[in-house]
């Protein structure tokens, strides 16, 4: 089916190149300078956390207790991932291995009081670098800004889900 001015087939026809390429510009850029705030280039090194981690702990958090594939699904990648980012948690006493409650066979990754603790310490400081970074915007401009982000985010995740899928349509059973 030919494209048409109303439905263009190729994405980046969509908008202004010069658009685009500023929005890629700027996400790249928003890259580079949210791994320098998290490695303590621009706010207090005291509380910078591994993504990873943080992403884990904050799951945790928010969801509960689950077992390795439960977290790895809920966050979209692989069980060895999160079995290999995980045990650096379990070793500083972050997170703690016990047993299921209806399966005392199966392991559930929790929370520790100490884990939550110190997400909540970055979580704040996180919290404190956002209101500054952003202190001159009204707080529509905040909801738009964060909505927006949270809309990028999900077509990444998206994206990355219908990629993986792919692959594995195409890769030779074992």
């Amino acid at each position: 089916m030919p494209a048409t001015p109303d439905k263009p087939t190729d994405p980046t026809a969509v908008g202004d190149t010069g658009l685009l390429d500023a929005l890629q510009h700027e996400v790249a850029v928003f890259a580079r300078r949210a791994e320098q705030t998290r490695l303590g280039g621009v706010g207090q090194v005291r509380n910078s956390m591994d993504r990873a981690a943080y992403l884990l702990l904050n799951r945790l958090d928010k969801e509960g207790p689950m077992g390795v594939k439960a977290l790895a699904a809920s966050m979209g990648i692989d069980s060895s991932t999160v079995t290999r980012q995980v045990a650096p948690l379990v070793d500083t006493g972050l997170v703690k291995r016990t047993s299921h409650p209806e399966d005392g066979r199966a392991v559930v990754l929790q929370l520790s009081p100490r884990g939550l603790a110190r997400l909540e310490e970055v979580r704040a400081s996180r919290r404190q670098l956002m209101a500054e970074l952003t202190q001159d915007w009204k707080p529509e401009e905040r909801e738009a800004f964060c909505s927006l982000l949270t809309r990028f985010n999900r077509a990444l995740s998206a994206r990355q889900a219908a990629h993986c899928a792919a692959q594995q349509d195409t890769s030779p059973a074992s």
